[in-house]
């Protein structure tokens, strides 16, 4: 019955949970509360921290229909509870087309949808407060304050109180913060006017907050920052989407074509879909920057999606709600403080006091054991960590994720604004006239070059668009054209009008560039009157093939104003480009030339030529297919782009190489500018191949397939068989949307491309966040390092997401760097590393002052005796928290090594280092113990039999002489010593941190602490002056034992052969005996369904 009535929330999307239903039980919550009053309220506290004890212990598991609450497990295994309300819906649905003819219908509809608001919640401090102080750190911090103040020991439990105090106003505050940053960003324009469409002629304003899916909104002429998501159904709108994608290049929106016109005997009923669609999508938080109509139409669009339903609403909820960052360190630690605590509660089986005594001191051993005062301890190297970060320009709102940072071991970067400045420059060009290359050229602006088809191509073949009276578009077509010196000009309303809505765009050069005469023979008069532009050198773009990632080339069909044939321009990848040209105009040394200038790291381009026949008029243009363009064409030669990276990236990239932390390129940017990059920049380096993996989805009854292939094949080996070397280096690359093809239907290969996965271009927002959790699905602790807010995502859900900006991005990410450039990064690795070693130091010492403590306390209980409030407090704080703040002072290492920090508590050295100093601290106080109950002089107190039943009445009458005793004094002194012989021995410095002798206050305040134990030593206890040898004894016991034997241990598990514990360590052993990994070029991977219907894994086959 479970199985059957469980149900699925959210199916496919990121936030899937499973919801399971529950109805109120009246004797369970009868039980419940009976058990809470009589645990004290503990009971309550225990099923607050788990939600599904909760439900379970106060529900009965019923029908999702009849349910009162529902309990929620998302795909990470977290459980959460809500109650249910229900609806009744008794409208008759009609078609979309059908609703809004009348207010009365639209008004209906808001209601019935509510607000389509993006809104956050308002922040309750109240409750924010209690979900602090509710934590199970501070509610034991609480239970020890009680303690202590029944014990009358009220200094240390004030101390604890004003640091939890100062830190849960400082959580607060930190909270409020993020909150104001998140709120103001989905506040930012989601709230504006629009013009929406009631009927045949009638429109009316309203607010952006009152729209629902199927309202017919206005786009206005001066722009609008969308509020929703719409289709576009009309007219034509120049759309900023780096909100999304993190490119500032404008794109180009053109309304949804007509399901019957555009699918040759279909019935016009054909499905929306965002994806196939996006080209007609308007999504919500993208700025429309200019629109485009005909003959007098409005540009409509229809709202499909509103709220958090929203492309920015998702990405709000990404922000919002991201999957948990799980961390070792912090799970070992809890482990760590329950056996710390099973060890002192075999303390007191042995003891033959009242039973009243002996709970109260096995709590009072439970609070020495667990240190209140850890959580403070544990973040004080956090702190500083942090401080010295701000210096470098580094800030940070989650500072608990300075610690992972020392993890890190893959780092993923965007490209643009990130990796390389924004843009590129062009380099020079090669021309080719005769089938023969020219020598190359620096300029193209040249009078002598003005009228060449070289230059009209440069000027011509592009996409740009003038907005608000500045050029944009493309980056590549940008440059490209300035490069020419040649002037774009777009055409107006009215002469669009006459051309039966074939908009033209013209170029032309400057008039000082234009030689004596730029007439053909060909020229036609009449159309040069028309135009009014036989004085000028002038060309019309009539058609545009937009560039294609697939093909990879473009396109243009162009008229010279006065002559009656057209010609066609081609730019593109120059194999494609040369593939598509006549033979003999190809010079024969073209693969060459291209090799030298790709291994120098330029971006080529190729263009090309063809005159069109004179039988091709404007409206054949238009409907042509591109195939019948793109052929016969000749080769002009090439365009050299230099695509410049930020100066600080080469160096930084390095760095992280030698560290052995793996480096990933994830962008919105072109798959080949991409890898461009990435060779540029040494994340691939020159000698390493580059595979990309095109995925397409299933098709006309075809399984999905993946087609493997080099980015860049070598002219010289363009002949041989194209096989990879095991030995040789190789990356795969990949589109967002082969990416999301491989998800859905390569699942058993995803993990295996990642694990070579360099390059990941034009990918969305969403599968970002998708890449970051496969990565950390194969045990990689993953860093992102973005600057746009489309990277929001990933930049939350990685373990260190550093933000490059101080906009968006910021709000989502852990840290962001002032600095914009990529130096941030080993910085921010470098501190985690110094202050993730601080917390294993600090954790190690905490964990031995408890236990010496323990120790100490015990002994004393033995006889009867205890140390004193005064003893306890400087104890506390003059030593463990002097040192504990000291200590964690030292700074980063200078430089990144490949080592490592451990990432876990659990492990061999560790527990060696840790077990064997607890085994020399026990040993020395158990011998200083016995050693001053066998001195001569030594006389046991009049208390030391006051445990025996008939001497009772003598105990409550001894508390001074409990306490100032020569036994306590030796323990006192033994164990204040060790407190600071363990601290300089759990001072770690190289390789992850400076030495400790150049961290001046934690020497100064050991050395203080040193001679003033001397000091008061001799005055109270002086018959064990000879005690001086007893403690350089120990240091040099403690020491060499920690360090030569943990380095021994060390040495010997190295020795044996290990299992490696990640599981991108097991999957690269697997590959590298895999002799059909990687797949072979030029070949295809189909996924096929198994044969059961159920069973939804697939099944791999090649085919070359």
């Amino acid at each position: 019955m479970e199985k059957e009535d469980l149900k699925i929330v959210n199916r496919g999307l990121e936030d899937e949970m499973e919801l399971s239903g529950y109805r109120l039980c009246r004797w369970k919550l009868v039980l419940v509360g009976l058990g809470g009053l009589c645990t004290g309220g503990f009971l309550f506290l225990l099923l607050y921290w788990m939600p599904e004890w909760c439900v379970k212990a106060t529900c009965t598991r019923s029908a999702v229909r009849d349910a009162d609450v529902a309990l929620l497990q998302s795909t990470c295994l977290l459980f959460s509870s809500c109650s249910l309300r229900r609806y009744e819906c008794n409208v008759k649905l009609t078609p979309v087309r059908e609703h809004h003819d009348t207010h009365s219908t639209a008004d209906s509809a808001v209601v019935n949808m509510s607000s389509q608001e993006l809104e956050m919640k308002e922040l309750k401090l109240v409750l924010i407060f209690l979900s602090q102080v509710l934590n199970p750190f501070y509610i034991f911090q609480l239970f020890s304050v009680i303690l202590w103040c029944t014990d009358e020991y009220y200094y240390y439990a004030m101390a604890i109180v004003i640091m939890s105090v100062i830190s849960i106003a400082t959580s607060l505050y930190t909270i409020k913060k993020q909150y104001v940053m998140l709120h103001d960003m989905v506040a930012a324009h989601s709230t504006v006017r629009v013009t929406v469409c009631r009927g045949e002629n009638e429109t009316e304003e309203a607010l952006s907050t009152d729209l629902v899916p199927g309202d017919v909104i206005v786009i206005p002429s001066n722009g609008i920052i969308m509020p929703c998501d719409a289709v576009l159904i009309c007219g034509t709108c120049i759309v900023n989407e780096s909100m999304l994608t993190g490119e500032s290049v404008p794109v180009t929106k053109t309304d949804l074509p007509n399901p019957q016109q555009d699918i040759k005997g279909g019935d016009g009923d054909a499905i929306y879909s965002t994806e196939e669609h996006k080209r007609h999508t308007l999504f919500c938080g993208t700025n429309i920057i200019q629109t485009r109509y005909y003959t007098g139409e409005m540009v409509k669009a229809v709202v499909v999606r509103t709220g958090f339903s929203t492309a920015k609403g998702q990405l709000i909820r990404s922000i919002l709600y991201p999957k948990p960052t799980d961390f070792k360190l912090y799970r070992d630690a809890y482990l760590f403080l329950l056996c710390l605590v099973a060890v002192a509660s075999i303390v007191f089986v042995y003891s033959l006091e009242p039973v009243k005594e002996i709970i109260v001191k096995s709590l009072d051993i439970i609070t020495i054991t667990v240190p209140p005062a850890l959580p403070a301890a544990m973040t004080a190297g956090i702190v500083y960590a942090q401080r010295r970060l701000r210096k470098v320009g580094i800030f940070s709102i989650s500072p608990q994720r300075i610690n992972i940072c020392g993890q890190l071991n893959l780092v993923c970067f965007d490209k643009t604004g990130t990796l390389t400045e924004d843009g590129l420059d062009m380099w020079g060009i090669q021309r080719v006239e005769d089938g023969r290359f020219h020598h190359s050229e620096e300029k193209a602006d040249d009078k002598s070059l003005v009228t060449t088809k070289f230059v009209s191509c440069m000027a011509a073949c592009h996409s740009l668009t003038k907005i608000e009276g500045q050029l944009s578009g493309d980056p590549l077509d940008l440059k490209m054209f300035e490069a020419t010196g040649w002037i774009l000009v777009e055409a107006t309303e009215e002469e669009t009008a006459h051309h039966d809505r074939i908009e033209l765009t013209y170029v032309k050069p400057p008039n000082q560039l234009l030689p004596p005469s730029v007439t053909s023979p060909e020229q036609d008069m009449e159309l040069s009157e028309l135009y009014e532009l036989s004085a000028s050198y002038m060309i019309g773009i009539v058609r545009q093939f937009s560039f294609s990632s697939a093909l990879q080339r473009m396109s243009v069909v162009v008229r010279q104003i006065g002559e009656r044939r057209m010609d066609a321009y081609l730019k593109g990848a120059p194999e494609v480009v040369a593939s598509l040209c006549k033979k003999e105009t190809v010079p024969e040394d073209f693969a060459e030339v291209l090799e030298d200038y790709t291994k120098q790291g330029f971006r080529v381009i190729a263009l090309a030529h063809r005159r069109l026949e004179s039988k091709l008029t404007f409206h054949k243009v238009q409907s042509i297919n591109r195939d019948q363009i793109e052929k016969n064409m000749d080769f002009l030669g090439l365009i050299i782009m230099q695509n410049k990276l930020k100066t600080e990236t080469p160096g930084v990239l390095e760095d992280l190489r030698r560290a052995n932390i793996r480096t990933v390129m994830v962008t919105g940017d072109n798959m080949l500018t991409a890898i461009s990059v990435a060779r540029d920049c040494g994340m691939i380096q020159p000698q390493d191949r580059v595979i990309i993996a095109d995925a397409l989805p299933p098709k006309d009854g075809q399984a999905a397939k993946i087609d493997w292939h080099y980015a860049d094949q070598p002219s010289k080996q363009l002949n041989k068989p194209t096989k990879l070397e095991v030995s040789e280096q190789y990356h795969f690359a990949m589109s967002g949307k082969s990416f999301a093809v491989i998800i859905e239907h390569f699942q058993d290969l995803l993990q295996k491309l990642v694990l070579h996965g360099t390059v990941f271009a034009r990918m969305a927002p969403d599968q970002k966040t998708q890449l970051v959790e496969t990565l950390e699905s194969v045990d990689y602790f993953v860093g992102m390092c973005g600057d746009g807010a489309n990277d929001c995502g990933a930049l939350k859900r990685a373990h260190a997401g550093i933000s490059l900006s101080e906009l968006e991005a910021s709000v989502a990410s852990p840290f962001t760097s002032t600095t914009p450039n990529i130096t941030c990064v080993p910085n921010l690795i470098r501190e985690g590393r110094a202050a993730l070693i601080t917390s294993f130091c600090v954790f190690k010492f905490m964990a031995l002052y408890s236990i010496i403590q323990c120790l100490s306390v015990a002994l004393l209980y033995s006889i009867g005796s205890n140390l004193g409030d005064f003893q306890f407090l400087f104890i506390d704080i003059a030593i463990i928290l002097v040192i504990v703040f000291t200590m964690s002072l030292n700074s980063a290492w200078k430089e990144l090594v490949a080592q490592r920090p451990p990432s876990g508590l659990v492990s061999g050295p560790l527990l060696f280092s840790v077990l064997t100093q607890i085994i020399i601290c026990l040993g020395f106080q158990i011998m200083a113990f016995l050693l001053i109950q066998k001195l001569d002089w030594y006389s046991k107190p009049d208390f030391y039999n006051c445990f025996v039943p008939h001497h009772m009445d003598d105990f409550t009458n001894s508390t001074k002489e409990r306490i100032k005793n020569d036994v306590n004094t030796t323990v006192f002194f033994v164990s204040s010593f060790q407190y600071l012989i363990v601290a300089i021995v759990f001072s770690k410095g190289k390789p992850f941190r400076q030495p400790s002798y150049k961290n001046w206050p934690f020497v100064l305040s050991a050395l203080i602490l040193i001679g003033f134990l001397f000091f008061i030593m001799f005055f109270p206890v002086a018959e064990i002056d000879d005690f001086l040898e007893v403690c350089l004894f120990l240091i040099i016991t403690h020491g060499g034992i920690d360090q030569f034997g943990t380095k021994c241990l060390t040495w010997l598990c190295c020795r044996q052969k290990k299992v490696p514990k990640a599981r991108y360590m097991h999957l690269a052993q697997e590959l590298s005996v895999d002799p059909d990994w990687p797949p072979k070029p030029k070949s295809t991977t189909e996924a096929k369904p198994a044969p059961h219907p159920d069973d939804y894994s697939y099944q791999i086959e090649a085919i070359s």
